[in-house]
């Protein structure tokens, strides 16, 4: 049973964590390229705190500010969903608590990590979270990252649970997550956006994109092609902007980096990163823009 509802949206942004230029917390910032991202750039959702919100790097003060400020910037044009995930399930639930307070949707939950915990104990850790809060859960599967796959079968029992609603998916698995969302109501999100269309090929809802940030519209219109029944466009459209998400993605700077520098060389909040990351490079900067223009074109398409 594949689901066809969208309890975190359909084309999400993984969004950034605007800073000032010495660094700090730029909530005004924030509020404005939420805005920007809604109204203009194609998204129906919006991530705060995940990867590419440099969560490791934000307070717990600075998470729960940051949600009430998008929460008011955005209201209900936009799923707002907030990263609350950590390698302690105790920090997690007062993180989760937290968001839902401040206004968030949903809350997304990445795999314990460091620690490599047994898959019956990743499970308890995710049926914690969700027991602690009244809105949805999203799974964040990414073991590049955390050292931990959650396993399919895994996915199935964690599926039986009312919060859990959803998955953001970067475990590289095709088989694995068709088998998931065949068997469940689980709603699938590609959080690779190469595999975006295939993922919705085979009953995905949508997307949790870094590259979002910059090209919303691009992306968007591979989904809408396929969703029309226009296959062929649809693969014409994902084609055309696999170059920027090699360039922003698969270059060797995290997608932080990559977004941070074409929102602020497009004019748009995002200000520094915070170490240990460190700035992109001009010279990186303009094949990022040169990139960006072939996958959007005049229109932003």
């Amino acid at each position: 049973m594949s689901t066809t509802t969208e309890p975190f949206g359909r084309t999400v942004c993984a969004m950034v964590t605007p800073f000032t230029a010495d660094g700090a917390l730029d909530l005004d910032g924030a509020q404005r390229l939420a805005g920007h991202l809604v109204t203009e750039g194609g998204c129906d959702g919006l991530v705060l705190s995940g990867t590419t919100g440099e969560s490791p790097t934000t307070t717990d003060a600075e998470k729960t500010a940051l949600v009430t400020a998008v929460a008011e910037a955005v209201g209900d044009r936009a799923r707002i969903t907030a990263g609350v995930g950590s390698a302690d399930t105790r920090h997690t639930v007062e993180l989760a608590r937290a968001a839902e307070r401040a206004g968030a949707h949903g809350v997304l939950v990445v795999t314990p990590y460091y620690s490599r915990p047994p898959q019956e104990d990743i499970a308890e850790h995710f049926r914690t979270v969700a027991d602690a809060v009244g809105v949805p859960v999203m799974l964040y599967d990414i073991p590049g990252r955390t050292g931990t796959r959650i396993e399919p079968d895994t996915m199935l029992r964690l599926a039986e649970h009312p919060r859990i609603a959803g998955v953001k998916d970067c475990a590289y698995d095709l088989l694995g997550s068709s088998k998931v969302i065949a068997a469940t109501g689980l709603a699938y999100y590609s959080g690779c956006e190469e595999l975006s269309l295939p993922l919705r090929a085979v009953g995905g809802t949508g997307y949790v994109s870094t590259v979002a940030n910059v090209a919303g519209p691009a992306l968007a219109a591979v989904l809408d092609a396929f969703d029309r029944g226009e296959n062929a466009e649809a693969t014409r459209l994902h084609q055309r902007v696999l170059p920027l998400v090699e360039q922003m993605m698969g270059a060797g700077l995290p997608g932080t980096v990559t977004a941070k520098a074409l929102l602020g060389a497009l004019g748009l909040p995002a200000g520094p990163v915070r170490a240990p990351l460190r700035a992109a490079t001009q010279e990186r900067t303009e094949a990022l823009l040169e990139a960006y223009e072939e996958a959007t074109g005049a229109d932003g398409r």
